[in-house]
């Protein structure tokens, strides 16, 4: 019997309402492992080149891991894709909670959607039993009223719910597919992908269990996690969020501010998770099996009606609607993190989105005119929580001058936006590969700008490198020693040590996404590999655990150049070559040169094509990808 995963992947085509099974074997799941790895596979051999991602054609991907659902935190994760309708290329979000559990006792590893519904409808998926039902007295209400609305009709409160909200009906680039009402997969706009195909909701109820091949190894690991795991910083984590850190960053220059212009906000502290604790904190939350608790849930009902069923700001949102805005108003905050909860919308290019439009309307790039009447100002809460109602509505105050409404115009995505405009404005918009550069600021972390012009998503932080941690002697390096990288590297390094440093470090975390386990678990690399032999009872190694990471990779980077990316699209943003005029970090800057002689050295070791970007024929067939080398290179 199969242990790790069901050897049951779901195919569901709505345009012809065919339900059917696959059942791929187990040398499928010891290729991909799950995740950004299945949905890679399902992509590159599904998908023509130049198909839509708003059209039926496009495929979207629910995807569990081989350690989903595991009784050990951090399991709790599985993976959503699609083609792009954001960047035009690979599209894949990782999310937590308690859905991609849910469909792996059902008896399911992955769902694969195609077509497109006449009507909208949803899936109602109970064990074996798959039905398309009827959607159109959920279609344009926000998340948690379908979360309750379904749970009535199907008669369980304990019904597991993925959906795309009203931003993703109204075909937002930037749409979410939210889960657990609070849980957002929410880069590369597969929210959109989901309401294009009239798919509402996909709701879930299991009755099975995972069947590990030595369950007395992977409790032995909970017992770790809960115990000494416990003693170093996820006590910090579960106290205060993924927010504890913010005004850490801001002191050292790090925190994305007034649309990454300065790295250090004045207003750091009264928007970081410690405030937020001590003043609109009133719950905690978990996914499936984990002891930390680091979801947060908050309330006001004062200038703005907070509902704890919507969560609380990650340090995602608290940066990107808060200082990459210029804003330090806690209790606005929250509430754009609640109306993008509720529409379903990436808090992270919605918070940069505004943020380049207030840069622009500063800069005298727009006008009141092309904004329906709104004073963008950095620093006006107001703004920012009208826009966040906008983008998701795609509605405006009036008519602009722009011959659109400029929620409608902002709802593109940044860089869209600008190409529409001109003026200059293109100049301003932070993104990679038209998707908006997370909260995280390359000027104090070198290696970070290499993995946001190369990853093949657009610009990412969860499968990138954060340099800091590898700086000094500590966990992370030890944790490295393993597969030979045996000592720290500086912070402003670029050479070639650096390089190889971000090569394995990113393949590892690409990894992860795959067999989907949380980055914030402080396991290390030899206890994953104990985790996958736990589960699976494979003999896995580090190296297979790795080369399945860089095939993963390589998978997407094939499907982007199929799609008509190339090496001309790992660009970094200029902003980040340019030293900061003020702050902790004044005059620190990523050198041009530096960062290019970096992008060539990349390529190099990861056997990409200098032009097209996609790996070479040798490196597929070295991978085990041969199939794709035929794609790519012809038989």
């Amino acid at each position: 019997m199969p242990y790790g995963y069901n050897n049951k992947i779901l195919r569901v085509n709505l345009s012809t309402r065919e339900v059917a099974v696959e059942e791929p074997g187990e040398a499928f799941f010891r290729t991909y492992f799950g995740g950004w790895g299945l949905i890679a596979y399902y992509l590159l051999k599904e998908l023509e080149p130049g198909v839509d991602p708003l059209g039926a054609d496009n495929l979207l991907i629910f995807a569990s891991g081989v350690v989903t659902g595991a009784p050990v935190g951090g399991s709790g994760r599985h993976a959503v894709g699609a083609k792009s309708p954001l960047t035009g290329g690979f599209g894949e979000a990782d999310v937590g909670g308690f859905w991609g559990t849910e469909l792996k006792r059902a008896g399911w590893d992955a769902i694969v959607v195609c077509g497109r519904a006449q009507e909208p409808v949803y899936l109602w998926i109970k064990d074996g039993q798959v039905e398309i039902r009827a959607a159109a007295h959920l279609w344009g209400k926000q998340t948690a009223d379908v979360e309750a609305m379904l749970r009535e009709e199907l008669g369980d409160e304990r019904v597991r719910v993925a959906q795309c909200g009203p931003a993703g009906e109204k075909l937002v680039r930037f749409a979410s597919v939210m889960h657990d009402v609070n849980r957002a997969a929410g880069r590369t706009g597969l929210g959109a992908v989901m309401g294009s195909k009239n798919l509402k909701a996909v709701a879930v109820r299991g009755s099975g269990r995972l069947e590990m091949a030595d369950r007395e190894t992977v409790r032995e690991l909970a017992r770790w996690l809960q115990g000494e795991g416990m003693k170093g910083w996820l006590p910090n984590l579960r106290e205060n969020g993924t927010d504890g850190g913010l005004v850490h960053l801001s002191a050292r220059g790090g925190l994305p501010t007034r649309n990454f212009q300065q790295g250090s906000f004045e207003g750091a502290e009264k928007i970081t998770g410690e405030t937020m604790t001590q003043t609109i904190l009133v719950g905690r939350d978990n996914c499936f099996a984990c002891p930390v608790f680091c979801k947060r849930r908050v309330q006001t009902a004062g200038r703005y009606e907070v509902h704890p069923v919507y969560g609380g700001p990650e340090y995602e949102t608290a940066a990107a609607l808060g200082s990459c805005c210029g804003i330090d108003d806690l209790e606005a905050i929250a509430y754009g993190n609640q109306l993008c909860n509720a529409y379903g919308l990436d808090t992270i290019s919605t918070g940069v989105v505004i943020a380049w439009a207030m840069e622009c309307f500063e800069r005298g790039l727009l006008t009141k005119e092309d904004t329906g009447g709104l004073e963008l100002r950095f620093g006006d809460a107001k703004a920012m929580v009208g826009l966040v109602e906008q983008i998701a509505r795609r509605q405006d105050h009036v008519p602009p001058a722009l011959g659109r409404g400029f929620g409608d115009l902002l709802a593109e995505g940044c860089l869209r936006a600008a190409q529409t405009i001109g003026r200059g404005t293109e100049r301003y918009a932070m993104q990679v590969k038209g998707q908006e550069i997370p909260m995280h600021e390359p000027r104090i972390k070198f290696g970070l700008d290499l993995g946001y012009a190369t990853s093949p998503t657009g610009a990412d932080h969860v499968h990138n490198i954060h340099d800091t941690s590898y700086a000094k002697e500590g966990e992370a390096i030890r944790n490295m020693r393993g597969l030979g990288v045996l000592h720290p590297v500086p912070i402003e390094d670029l050479g070639p040590e650096k390089v190889r440093l971000v090569k394995y470090h990113i393949d590892w975390q690409v990894f992860q996404n795959c067999v989907a386990l949380c980055i914030f678990m402080p396991y290390s690399r030899e206890q994953i590999r104990d985790l996958v032999r736990g589960v699976t009872g494979w003999n896995s190694t580090l190296f297979e655990l790795m080369k399945a990471g860089e095939r993963a990779m390589a998978m997407a980077r094939a499907f982007n150049y199929r799609q008509g990316l190339s090496a001309r699209d790992d660009v970094p943003p200029w902003r980040f070559s340019t030293p900061f005029e003020s702050g902790p970090a004044e005059g620190v800057k990523v050198p041009e040169e530096d960062i290019q002689r970096a992008l060539a050295l990349y390529y190099g070791m990861n056997g990409w094509d200098e032009e097209t970007g996609a790996p070479t024929a040798g490196k597929l067939h070295e991978l085990g990808l041969s199939w794709v080398a035929d794609l790519v290179y012809g038989a």
